[in-house]
């Protein structure tokens, strides 16, 4: 029974999404995308090809649909922040079952909506670290070395957790279970909001913002920093100044490149998510704020 497949399900089979449908379906799981029709239509037909210097290049059958029809026993929901209600429609409270949710979304605030619409007993926070596109619907283009997800969770047991690294371990992927949730999310928002935003404002990648626009990026890690310490007791600056510095001069966040190809960006999730946080406080975050009112025109540009 131990060796019985799982049926894992995919909310949102782009790069993130669709590197864990693969390669879960590889090692010989059931996995399920759920998307829209088009997508859903070429997933089924042609499945998920993978080039990865990691993983190696492979395609991988899954079966996709529109909508959740039976219960699952991990769910992973990798659509942007700014899809995330629409996406849900997808995955009816009532049909999932039992089912550990696992959100790998950028930002904070998506796990309120989570535990809202599902039993927050299911819902655990996770983070990934990992570079992968999606140039077209199944296909997968896994440009880093490392594809590792951490979990945590103050609503699920630990048990749950530690079943569900194993799982991704089991398929290839790095997986570690850590004991506080709100500081593994504001460990990454802490980098990634000032990462993002510097990038984006100043349609540069971190080379060149590290050069021409330091000081304001100095300016909000430390605005991060100080958010940080208020929501989860710790501060995260110098790990986020460490990973901003071993970054390639030629590295853009995503938020960058959503920008660039004219698609709606995180801004809200991400840098929005630490105005709120640092209103709730009484913290000010001037360079945050001020950054955040300059990117609003290029949101609607």
């Amino acid at each position: 029974m131990e060796n019985s497949p799982q049926h894992i399900v995919v909310l949102g089979p782009g790069g993130v999404g669709g590197l864990i449908a693969a390669l879960a379906s590889r090692a010989g799981q059931r996995v399920t995308c759920l998307a829209s029709e088009s997508t859903a239509d070429v997933l089924r037909r042609d499945g998920i090809a993978v080039s990865s210097a990691q993983f190696g290049h492979f395609t991988a059958p899954v079966e996709a649909d529109t909508t959740l029809c039976e219960p699952a026993d991990l769910v992973f929901v990798t659509v942007k922040a700014t899809s995330l209600e629409a996406a849900l429609e997808r995955l009816d409270p009532d049909a999932i079952g039992d089912a550990l949710i696992v959100p790998l979304l950028n930002g904070v605030d998506h796990m309120t909506l989570l535990r809202e619409r599902y039993s927050p007993g299911q819902v655990t926070g996770g983070v990934i670290r990992v570079e992968a596109t999606r140039p077209r619907p199944g296909i997968v283009e896994h440009a880093s070395s490392f594809a590792d997800i951490d979990l945590a969770s103050s609503t699920t047991d630990h048990a749950r957790l530690d079943e569900a690294a194993a799982t991704l371990s089991a398929i290839g992927l790095g997986a570690r279970v850590l004991d506080d949730e709100a500081q593994m999310l504001w460990a990454k928002l802490s980098f990634l909001g000032p990462f993002a935003l510097s990038t984006t404002v100043n349609r540069a990648p971190i080379g060149v913002v590290r050069t021409e626009h330091a000081d304001e990026l100095e300016a909000m890690i430390d605005e991060a920093a100080l958010v940080s310490y208020a929501e989860c007791g710790a501060r995260f600056d110098e790990r986020a100044r460490q990973l901003a510095d071993a970054l390639g001069d030629a590295a853009k966040s995503s938020m960058l490149r959503d920008a660039e190809a004219g698609r709606p960006t995180e801004i809200d999730a991400i840098g929005g998510a630490l105005l709120r946080a640092g209103e709730r406080h009484g913290i000010d975050t001037p360079v945050i704020r001020d950054v955040m009112t300059r990117l609003q025109p290029q949101q609607s540009s």
